[in-house]
C-alpha cells in the first residue's frame, strides 16, 4: 500500500480512508489476511486499531501509533468523546419525528442475532441499548431494476451513531423500514436494486470524524466526501 489511503499523518495517529470492500482488520484464512491494518502497519509498524468499519463500508478511520496513543484513543471512544457521522442511501421515503435542525433518534435495543450470525437484531429482552440520529438530506425518484418495481424511492441520509454496536446503522434502517441500498444482510435485493450510477455496493460511508489529539487533547476534524 501506498499512503494514499492516508489523510492525515503524525507521530501518535494516522487518519486514513478505507475504500468499500477491504477488511478493517484480518479474517479467518490465508484470503483474509489483506486488510486496511495490515497495509498501514507495512508503511507505519506502530500502527495499531481503535476501532473498525465493516468490510462493506467505506470511510474514514484512525489508527494509533503506539501503545498509549492506542490507550488514550480507546478512552476517548469509551467516553464518546468521538464524533462520528457517515452518509447513506436507503429504500424508500423516509421520514421522521424531527427536532428543528431535522434530525430524528432512533433509541432501539440491539443484540446479535446467534442463528443468523453474522447478523444483528433489535430486541427489546437481551439487546444493548443502542442511539441513532439521523436526517434526510433529500430524496429521489429512480428507475429500479426490477420490471415489477419501476420506479423506487431513494433517499440520502446523515446518520450519527450515539452507541457502538454492530451493524447498528444498518439494523435501526432496516427496521425502520428504510434498508440501506447494496445491503447484503439487511436489504431486500428485490427492492434495494436501483440503478445507480456505480458499481454495485453497500451505500454507506463514514463522512466525518472529530476525535480529541492522543497527546494534546485538542480536537481534530476530518471530513471525506460520499462517493455516491
Amino acid at each position: 500500500m501506498t499512503d494514499t489511503l492516508a489523510l492525515y499523518v503524525d507521530p501518535h495517529m494516522v487518519v486514513l480512508e478505507k475504500p468499500a470492500g477491504l477488511l478493517a482488520v484480518p479474517g479467518r484464512g490465508e484470503d483474509k489476511q489483506d486488510c486496511l491494518s495490515a497495509r498501514a502497519q507495512a508503511i507505519w509498524p506502530d500502527a495499531l486499531i481503535v476501532h473498525r468499519l465493516d468490510m462493506a463500508t467505506s470511510g474514514l478511520m484512525v489508527m494509533a501509533r503506539g501503545i498509549e496513543a492506542q490507550r488514550q484513543l480507546s478512552r476517548a471512544f469509551e467516553k464518546r468523546q468521538v464524533h462520528k457521522r457517515y452518509q447513506a442511501l436507503v429504500v424508500g421515503q423516509i421520514e421522521g419525528p424531527a427536532d428543528e435542525a431535522g434530525w430524528s433518534t432512533i433509541d432501539w435495543p440491539l443484540a446479535v442475532d446467534w442463528l443468523n450470525r453474522p447478523r444483528s437484531v433489535v430486541c427489546w429482552q437481551t439487546g444493548k441499548p443502542s442511539l441513532t440520529r439521523w436526517r434526510r438530506l433529500e430524496c429521489a425518484a429512480m428507475a429500479g431494476k426490477d420490471p415489477l418495481v419501476p420506479t423506487e424511492w431513494i433517499s440520502r441520509v446523515e446518520m450519527e451513531p450515539m452507541t457502538g454496536r454492530t451493524h447498528q446503522l444498518r439494523v435501526h434502517m432496516q427496521a425502520l423500514g428504510h434498508p440501506i441500498v447494496g445491503d447484503p444482510l439487511y436489504a431486500n435485493p428485490a427492492t434495494a436494486s436501483a440503478t445507480l450510477p456505480f458499481p454495485p455496493r453497500l451505500c454507506l460511508h463514514a463522512t466525518e470524524l472529530v476525535l480529541p489529539h492522543p497527546v494534546h487533547g485538542e480536537p481534530m476534524a476530518f471530513s471525506s466526501p460520499c462517493p455516491f
